[in-house]
């Protein structure tokens, strides 16, 4: 396996034309890459086997078909945020990384070795029944730690406070996934959903951290360039730190359990000070362009997800299983396809303008979430129904991305001006 003597090529202008063949070089050329085609494939595959188990049990068919270790409910909470929600964070930090450092980004070999690193784990996990636990341990929860070594040796030669948070928070994603192996092989009593629930909620915190960086400074760019310097969007200090410091406390409570009058005040609060911070962004003002609307959206389902949550431990009216899809299907799914669809452009660059078909990706991805959170809730005696329906919409969104940006991420870099949007 050879690589080319240009080891970082979307950073120099050696670039081929947009029609140049998919090569192994270009996919491994920057971390975004094959961790964002990697995430968005996966999303699908394993949200096919998971609705085919569900269909499978529903009709009292055999279901052990799925050699998974433990529950298949726990494999799929699993999969969902160590599987495919890891690969799409570990894309966008070892894009971001460079960016904020001014360092070369991964590439070649020891990209190959990371992803390589992801995609053990995910075989791992779908035999995991048929292999010994520990070994099954080993290979999954290798992969966050050594992404966080690359960033970190990268962030450190730059260090700033604001950008050493995210290790911080790949930290206790690891941490949460030895809890969810210890609970699920026996090693101790704990609910393995129980650590997948908190680790949603660390996602969702760095989504936060990530997205009061990027939703105004791109939603001021388009603006800007429509020429409205009076509808920009405002970020308020006090708010700003109000908001994440809100769900910070949100998150600690939940993950710890405590009471749930405690939890619900927070989730309140947080519900509100993050749906101001998001008003103040004027997401309304950019309805004309969805690669813009889309992260607005994305950010209102951590709202969402925080209303629902402090209704179900205020009053118990709301099943935790809803609250967690809000934010697993809502934010996280949302989120994702937000940035991956945005800086699959931009780095490969082409214009930060979403295709016909990019788009209706975008409504894929927001009927998933509004299938999965709503449909229980309006139509209990549906229930199956409704899952069904959003993992096809969930499976359409992140089968469409794949078709859109294959040959985007596996190709050189093109010889276009992006617009600053």
């Amino acid at each position: 396996m050879t690589f080319s003597p240009i080891p970082h090529t979307d950073r120099v202008a050696a670039t081929l034309h947009a029609g140049a063949r998919p090569s192994f070089d270009a996919l491994f050329s920057y971390g975004f890459r094959p961790f964002f085609l990697g995430a968005a494939v996966y999303a699908a595959l394993a949200m096919a086997a998971w609705i085919v188990w569900i269909a499978c049990t529903h009709a009292g068919l055999l279901t052990d078909w799925l050699p998974v270790a433990g529950s298949p409910y726990s494999w799929h909470a699993h999969e969902m945020l160590f599987g495919f929600a890891a690969a799409a964070i570990g894309g966008f930090l070892l894009t971001a990384v460079p960016n904020w450092t001014g360092t070369l980004p991964l590439s070649g070999a020891p990209l190959v070795f990371l992803f390589s690193t992801w995609l053990l784990g995910r075989l791992a996990m779908a035999v995991s029944g048929l292999l010994p636990y520990p070994l099954v341990v080993a290979l999954d929860v290798a992969f966050l730690p050594i992404l966080g070594g690359f960033a970190a040796r990268q962030l450190f030669t730059r260090p700033a406070m604001r950008n050493l948070v995210f290790l911080v928070l790949v930290a206790a994603l690891t941490i949460g996934n030895l809890i969810f192996h210890l609970g699920n092989g026996g090693y101790i009593s704990v609910d393995p959903l129980a650590a997948i629930r908190a680790s949603v909620l660390v996602v969702i915190l760095m989504i936060a951290v990530i997205g009061g960086r990027i939703i105004p400074a791109f939603t001021h760019n388009w603006l800007n360039n429509r020429g409205k310097p009076e509808r920009m969007p405002q970020r308020v200090p006090w708010l700003e730190k109000t908001a994440l410091i809100s769900l910070v406390l949100f998150v600690v409570l939940s993950a710890f359990g405590a009471p749930d009058i405690l939890v619900g005040i927070a989730a309140l609060f947080a519900a509100a000070a993050n749906g101001t911070r998001l008003v103040l962004w004027r997401g309304a003002a950019t309805a004309a362009e969805p690669i813009v609307w889309i992260l607005h959206l994305g950010y209102g389902w951590i709202v969402t997800g925080l209303a629902l949550s402090a209704i179900a431990s205020l009053t118990g009216a709301i099943p935790g299983a809803i609250v967690t899809h809000a934010f697993a299907t809502g934010a996280i799914g949302t989120m994702i396809l937000a940035v991956m669809t945005r800086a699959s452009l931009g780095h490969t660059g082409r214009p930060l303008v979403a295709p016909p078909r990019v788009v209706w990706v975008y409504y894929l991805i927001t009927l998933a979430g509004v299938l999965r959170v709503a449909g229980p809730l309006l139509a209990p005696g549906h229930y199956i129904g409704a899952l069904l329906a959003a993992a096809l919409a969930w499976i359409a969104a992140f089968g469409l991305f794949v078709i859109v940006y294959a040959p985007i991420l596996t190709t050189p870099r093109v010889h276009t001006k992006v617009p600053h949007r």
